[in-house]
């Protein structure tokens, strides 16, 4: 089956077209992605890197089965068009969409690489990172924000995510730095092979956006 990835988490903006089943069900295999790193471009970009992606796989819209979306931790605007994005092609296209932490597909990604304990770490201003914690492929820890100096390198081995901020953990680096759409489809296979009805989506914010009503600002 073929699966519309797309993830706005971070500042890479993402989209992929990837198949999963056949010989290897959990073991999703990419057709075509597009990644441009600009944190400003989300809104601008989306639509047309996933109407990319369907071109050069020989696809259309009505060939997908479903869509995986990564529902952060991320700041509130780029969460907001990537996950509003997913939701309206799955509702036009009556397929169902899944929302994935997207700190779990960068993790998903790094285990191909290293299967060690790992810290994923990305960025969530204010001087700030969001982070998890993986051991044997499991998410054992976060997600949440902190301050780098808070957040504990060990009992994890390696680290992974956002560059920048990675070395800022006396830890080897696994040089995986945003989701993917393999990573993505990855986390969500095992739902989406069975059938699952896909929870509703529900954005990984972890604090209150930056931006607030002018009522807000006066109380």
């Amino acid at each position: 089956m073929l699966v519309l990835a797309v993830d706005t988490a971070t500042p890479a903006v993402t989209a992929g077209v990837v198949r999963l089943g056949g010989d290897a069900p959990h073991a999703p295999h990419t057709l075509s992605s597009r990644v441009t790193v600009n944190a400003r471009a989300h809104a601008e970009v989306l639509t047309p890197h996933i109407m990319e992606c369907l071109t050069e796989a020989g696809h259309v819209p009505a060939d997908l089965a479903a869509v995986v979306v990564g529902v952060g931790p991320g700041p509130f605007t780029g969460l907001r068009v990537g996950m509003a994005t997913a939701a309206a092609f799955a509702d036009a296209l009556g397929i169902p969409v899944h929302g994935v932490c997207s700190l779990d597909a960068i993790a998903a990604d790094a285990a191909t690489l290293d299967r060690r304990d790992l810290l994923v770490v990305t960025d969530a201003r204010r001087r700030e990172v969001y982070w998890a914690r993986y051991a044997a492929g499991a998410r054992v820890e976060g997600p949440a924000v902190h301050k780098p100096a808070d957040v504990e390198p060990q009992p994890s081995v390696v680290v992974a995510g956002s560059p920048v901020h990675a070395d800022l953990f006396e830890l080897p680096i696994v040089a995986v730095a945003t989701p993917s759409p393999a990573g993505l489809v990855a986390v969500a296979a095992p739902a989406i092979l069975a059938g699952v009805e896909p929870e509703p989506l529900v954005p990984l914010y972890l604090r209150r956006p930056d931006a607030v009503e002018m009522a807000d600002r006066k109380k």
